[in-house]
């Protein structure tokens, strides 16, 4: 009996010691993969410099998987039986897109017809008569290529006056009016570069790259100039565009920080943006050398109305006095609008204009 006891004894003892040992096991691996996932955590959402490509995050997860089939599971772990699959079904819109709908799309018209020695009846050898045609819709997509376009401005003068020993009086062909003066780039290829640029966001060296593939090569230094000269032709348009903003009731703004190379160092610039009302639906940007004061006093130097703006530190000065009163308070319509969202943020109910 005591012997039965005893045996009984050191067999809990060594279950004890296998539990704590496998509790510890737990613990760590527990910390292990706590680790791991903020390694991941930092690598996918931290800052740029701390960032995995996606190759480094697919490998290190290659080999966590890899390293989690090596161990074994235990049996409470197993799972009893195989659960069917979900099977995940994707609506998908019944029948093909009509593309002779597509009114706004060019047409191009392909037409099929038999060879002569193949319109033959094979039965009796007489020639076959047309008799209908069938009809199929594709869409096809036409690369952008490069032309020379060639100007040949006529010249013209008075033969008889040449013969009489005048002024034969020669007058020229007048030429169509071009973006860049004596310059040789057209205007779809101006407006492909800075569309590419400034709407899709792509590089100038990837451009460079595009056009030096389409059989072309175009330096970026060229394309940066040729941006500037397009600048100077639509300046007339930017200058209504920043009138028809200023002529809103509410005008709103706010600023980013831009950076411009310098000599030395990198210089932290400040692009401004002011956006209109309903009436007058334009985005207007406007660059300063910093955030101080006297950008948007001289862009608003005439605007009386009232203007919403982020409530930093830096804008609380900048608007002048204007004659124009809310009734019974002695404050500018701005400084009015200013006290009045601050005192509105309290109450999110309520909308502050």
């Amino acid at each position: 009996m005591l012997r039965a006891l005893w045996h009984e004894s050191e067999q809990q003892k060594q279950r004890i010691e296998e539990l704590s040992k496998r509790s510890d096991d737990l613990y760590l691996e527990n910390l292990q993969l706590q680790k791991e996932l903020l390694r991941y955590k930092k690598a996918t959402y931290g800052p740029r410099a701390d960032r995995l490509s996606e190759n480094e995050l697919a490998q290190a997860l290659l080999e966590f998987a890899e390293e989690l089939e090596q161990k074994p599971l235990p049996a409470e772990g197993l799972p009893q039986g195989e659960a069917e699959p979900e099977v995940r079904r994707v609506q998908r819109r019944k029948g093909r897109r009509a593309l002779a709908n597509f009114e706004n799309l060019p047409v191009s018209t392909h037409v099929y017809e038999l060879p002569a020695e193949q319109r033959r009846c094979s039965c009796c050898g007489e020639q076959r008569q047309e008799i209908g045609s069938e009809e199929s819709w594709q869409i096809e997509y036409l690369p952008g290529h490069f032309e020379r376009l060639r100007h040949v401005r006529k010249k013209y003068a008075c033969a008889k006056c040449e013969l009489a020993g005048e002024n034969p009086q020669i007058a020229t062909a007048a030429k169509a009016e071009m973006a860049i003066e004596k310059g040789f780039a057209g205007p779809g290829l101006l407006a492909y570069i800075v569309t590419s640029k400034f709407a899709d966001y792509l590089p100038l060296y990837r451009l460079e790259d595009i056009f030096e593939r389409q059989g072309f090569e175009i330096s970026r230094a060229t394309q940066s100039v040729w941006c500037g000269d397009v600048a100077d032709v639509v300046e007339p348009l930017y200058r209504r565009m920043a009138e028809r903003v200023r002529q809103s009731h509410v005008v709103a703004t706010d600023d980013t920080v831009f950076p411009m190379l310098g000599p030395g160092q990198t210089q932290s610039t400040r692009m401004w943006v002011y956006v209109g009302d309903e009436a007058n639906p334009y985005n207007v940007f406007d660059f300063t050398l910093n955030r101080g004061r006297e950008g948007p006093k001289e862009f608003l130097k005439d605007y009386t109305k009232f203007c919403w703006r982020m409530p930093m530190e830096a804008t609380t000065e900048w608007w002048p006095a204007t004659p124009s009163r809310v009734p019974d308070v002695g404050r500018t319509r701005e400084e009015s609008l200013w006290k009045r969202r601050k005192r509105r943020r309290r109450s999110p109910a309520r909308p502050w204009i």
